[in-house]
């Protein structure tokens, strides 16, 4: 049977139109958002937009800043480690807070998604896999049990989502789902203090990766990805 199609509202158009431009790249951290640009792109009045703004800029995506609007956010170099440290401590307190909620149907979703990155991984899609990579991070986390912790993840990967991504370390999707691949074959098998421990070694790899670039000087290549 289909599911029924799932309504969203003007704002909540808005909101996945500016955090498909985020994730993509398309715009980086200091970068306006406008309210016009966005009404333009998406044919709606830009009352709904002020409103997804608003909610984006509370969960860190967006900083609102006087006399400038709306900026893409991005932490400092400094911050970084600090930031994927504590994505792992949260992260792995998710995995094991919403242990009862990944039944069957919710281990489905994870596989489709994993099958859809790697097809996104041997073409080489940036795009497609950074988009999955992030709707595989609020599968693992998006529970019943969970949802302070993911109010809190989702917050701290705004801070990093708009400034680092594939397109600098492309072989980066290849590890990465390796990654993702091992964290659901342990809550596959009910194993959730290992899946836990393999969200913070994820996040850890990820920091790693991200501080060697910026240590090699090469600023260009600082944008590593998760």
């Amino acid at each position: 049977m289909s599911q029924p199609p799932i309504f969203l509202s003007k704002a909540d158009i808005a909101r996945r139109h500016i955090e498909g431009l985020i994730l993509s790249r398309t715009v980086k951290p200091g970068d306006r958002i406008t309210t016009r640009e966005v009404s333009e792109a998406l044919g709606i009045s830009e009352t709904p937009i002020r409103e997804a703004i608003r909610s984006l800029a509370a969960e860190g995506w967006l900083d609102v800043q006087t006399h400038v609007g709306a900026v893409v956010a991005s932490a400092g170099s400094e911050q970084f480690r600090e930031i994927y440290a504590l994505r792992g401590l949260i992260g792995a307190l998710a995995i094991e807070l919403g242990a009862s909620s990944h039944g069957a149907k919710r281990l489905d979703e994870i596989d489709a998604n994993l099958a859809a990155s790697a097809e996104a991984v041997a073409a080489q899609d940036i795009q497609s896999y950074t988009q999955l990579n992030h709707e595989f991070h609020i599968l693992l986390y998006d529970t019943p049990h969970s949802q302070w912790s993911l109010r809190m993840l989702v917050s701290l990967s705004a801070l990093t989502s708009g400034h680092y991504g594939f397109t600098a370390m492309p072989q980066r999707m290849a590890e990465s789902l390796k990654e993702h691949q091992a964290i659901r074959d342990a809550i596959r098998a009910g194993q959730f203090d290992l899946a836990a421990s393999l969200v913070k070694q994820h996040e850890r790899t990820a920091y790693e990766t991200l501080a060697g670039t910026l240590a090699s000087g090469e600023p260009s290549r600082a944008e590593s990805a998760v």
